[in-house]
């Protein structure tokens, strides 16, 4: 990897600085050690630093107290801070004070590694921002606000998924499909990639396939010439167009008007595209993202959608998992919504109960990661106390409908569809808030799966 960064590791304990410099060096990065706090912050005075790994307890003096001392002096300085004793208290103060990451002891070397590499892609994505907005590139700095720092979650399988969106960076050629339920996080990967790949300088499009109008779909994907139907009152570029060299990110594939999926697996193949209402071919230099959350064998199956169309997006395929599987992500996604609201809030001093974790675990999160960021969020807003509980959360621990491993995808969506309108008294608003999508989309999927709002349901 080019341009590494250069580490300082600042712990107490020598065999676990020693065993991080083994790692580093075997990894290809430049590292400094540090068994005080002193020694590691004449290190900073004297050696350019890009990446802190940080002890929380160290001898004499506190961790927390360090962090803010050394984002004080060395404000573009990224923190990962290490434990081993997990006091959530600590983490969120940490993170408040500017820390970017936190990992708990004893850590394999693979979570350093990601933890590492993420942060790396990060501070040469910074660098790059400021060097493009000054040139006044296409990559605003409100896109920039809009790119997720990490993608939290101490699982095997969401590390699984950050290993394939980062080889997936690798081969900026290589068209990618995201499958996963609504709210998993599909276009946060899809940004990891684009923003971690040598496209990154270019245009991020990003498409929601089912909230364009059929009879305009062709005109926004090709583009138009002036005069070529009505409304068209100039020259338009297509999303094709506008993500040369880029990435275009096409959500919600599976809802794609059949019809037009042989026109977009023809610009796919041979990277040209015809303005409508012209005839002279335009070359673009495109990577294709797709998503979907839907079952898109099936749909094949069904002639809904074309085969060699997904054979031409799923080059590579990264399937995110519900948040319902990989319940120990739940903890450190509440830490991370709860110090970006309580801070945004003005509610730095906000605590979490014991028992809100546990009870958490026991909901199915239909919305998933979006509907526990939503619900965060809420209980935020309307608590009165420091002391954020299960009572502050709607959630439900008595479903008694639990989602079987054997249902289909389609299965599974009538069902989460069905139960979230009944919890909340078939008001659709309410619902499509639970599930973390708009209303509009969950009146498309009822009117797709033929749900009425009817009590009896």
């Amino acid at each position: 990897m080019e341009n590494k960064i250069t580490v300082l590791v600042i712990d107490d304990e020598k065999s676990f600085t020693e065993e991080m410099t083994e790692m580093l060096t075997a990894l290809g990065y430049k590292s400094f050690t540090a068994n005080t706090a002193r020694q590691g912050l004449n290190i900073l005075k004297c050696q350019e630093i890009h990446l802190l790994i940080l002890d929380i307890r160290l001898p004499g003096v506190n961790g927390l107290d360090v962090l803010k001392e050394v984002k004080g002096i060395y404000p573009k300085l990224e923190v990962i801070i290490v434990s081993a004793h997990g006091d959530m208290d600590c983490v969120i103060q940490a993170l408040r004070l500017g820390a970017v990451d936190y990992l708990r002891k004893p850590c394999r070397h693979v979570d350093f590694q990601i933890a590492i590499e993420r942060t790396q892609k990060f501070l040469q994505l910074h660098k790059k921002l400021m060097v493009m907005e000054e040139k006044n590139s296409l990559i605003s700095k409100e896109l920039g606000d809009k790119i997720e720092r990490d993608f939290v979650g101490e699982s095997l399988k969401i590390q699984e998924v950050l290993g394939l969106a980062m080889t997936a960076a690798e081969f900026p050629d290589t068209n990618v499909l995201i499958t996963g339920e609504s709210g998993t996080g599909k276009e946060n990967i899809a940004r990891i990639i684009h923003f971690s790949s040598k496209r990154k300088d270019h245009r991020f499009c990003a498409v929601n396939s089912s909230a364009i109008t059929e009879t305009l779909l062709e005109s926004e994907f090709f583009g138009h010439k002036a005069g070529s139907f009505t409304g068209a009152i100039a020259d338009k570029k297509g999303f094709f167009e506008v993500s040369d060299q880029g990435t275009l990110f096409l959500d919600e594939i599976a809802d794609m008007p059949f019809n037009l999926q042989a026109k977009i697996l023809r610009a796919i193949e041979e990277k040209k595209i015809t303005r409508v209402g012209e005839t002279e071919q335009i070359s673009t230099d495109f990577r294709i993202i797709a998503a979907t959350n839907h079952d898109i064998d099936q749909l094949v199956e069904e002639k809904k959608f074309r085969l060699d169309l997904v054979h031409r997006l799923n080059t590579l395929h990264i399937h995110i998992p519900p948040l319902r599987d990989r319940l120990e992500d739940i903890g450190p996604l509440l830490d991370h919504f709860v110090s970006e609201f309580s801070i945004r809030m003005n509610k730095p001093k906000l605590k979490i109960d014991k028992g809100l974790i546990p009870a958490l675990k026991k909901y199915p999160f239909p919305g998933n990661v979006r509907e526990l960021k939503n619900m965060t969020e809420r209980a935020i807003i309307l608590s009165k106390e420091n002391l954020l509980s299960a009572a502050d959360f709607p959630i439900k621990t008595n479903i008694t409908t639990p989602l079987s491993k054997f249902q289909t995808m389609q299965e599974q969506e009538i069902q989460l569809l069905r139960q979230a309108l009944k919890d909340h008294g078939f008001n659709q608003k309410a619902a499509a808030e639970a599930l973390g999508i708009t209303r509009d989309s969950l009146i498309r999927r009822m009117k797709k799966h033929n749900i009425r709002i009817r009590k009896e349901d």
